[in-house]
């Protein structure tokens, strides 16, 4: 099982993240993987472009079937194995609906970060419009404000009372947004959510190195 999978990835990323957190729900210990540098390059390589044509990470397979998005791929995992681990799609309907709903949802606040991060780091702060530096930020900080809404309707998990797929796939976009600055104490549901999932053994033991280690290099996401 876990001896045929193979992973490349970037410490960090929440889609690498995501993997590596449905990998452990589903205790499959002991697969494969490479941990490839952003910065160098690494991600460009003939072995990445191997099983993802776009040179992107997460670069996943298991035996001949490569599964490159982060949710289809724990989607896929959850799928293949169903009866080991924790589960991470709810049985009952609305509940499973709504696990999906969150999971797919999550992508769109994940995209706002990279919006914000992506223009902060590439546009030098003379060129900057501050006119969309913030609409990025608002867009963001309105985004969130939906997510912390979610959790006073549910709780104490995304999608409801037990921790599902929609937890492995938001849980490290919102970790990386408090790890680039935003503000623990704007967002107390949210904050509360956080500090819970990160006590979790999946998340524990996948939690980025560097993080621990080193802190971080920038806060794109102060104003937020």
């Amino acid at each position: 099982m876990a001896k045929d999978m193979f992973l490349f990835w970037g410490s960090g990323s929440p889609p690498c993240w995501r993997i590596m957190i449905a990998l452990e729900e589903k205790n499959l210990p002991g697969y494969q993987h490479k941990l490839l540098s952003f910065e160098k390059g690494e991600h460009k390589s003939q072995e990445v472009l191997d099983v993802n044509p776009r040179g992107q990470l997460p670069a996943f397979r298991h035996g001949p079937n490569a599964i490159n998005e982060s949710v289809a791929a724990c989607m896929y995992l959850e799928d293949q194995f169903k009866s080991q681990g924790a589960p991470l799609i709810p049985s009952d309907a609305a509940e499973k609906a709504l696990a999906y709903q969150r999971s797919i949802e999550a992508l769109t606040v994940h995209q706002k970060i990279v919006d914000v991060v992506t223009y902060t780091r590439r546009v030098p702060e003379e060129e900057r419009h501050d006119a969309a530096v913030k609409r990025n930020i608002e867009g963001l900080r309105t985004e969130f404000g939906v997510w912390e809404g979610y959790l006073h309707k549910t709780g104490p998990y995304i999608a409801g009372k037990t921790f599902s797929i929609a937890d492995v796939v938001f849980f490290p976009t919102l970790a990386l947004a408090f790890h680039i600055g935003m503000q623990h104490e704007k967002f107390p549901k949210l904050t509360s959510y956080y500090n819970l999932l990160k006590e979790r053994p999946s998340i524990k033991k996948t939690w980025p190195e560097h993080w621990l280690t080193s802190p971080p290099t920038f806060n794109h996401l102060k104003d937020v």
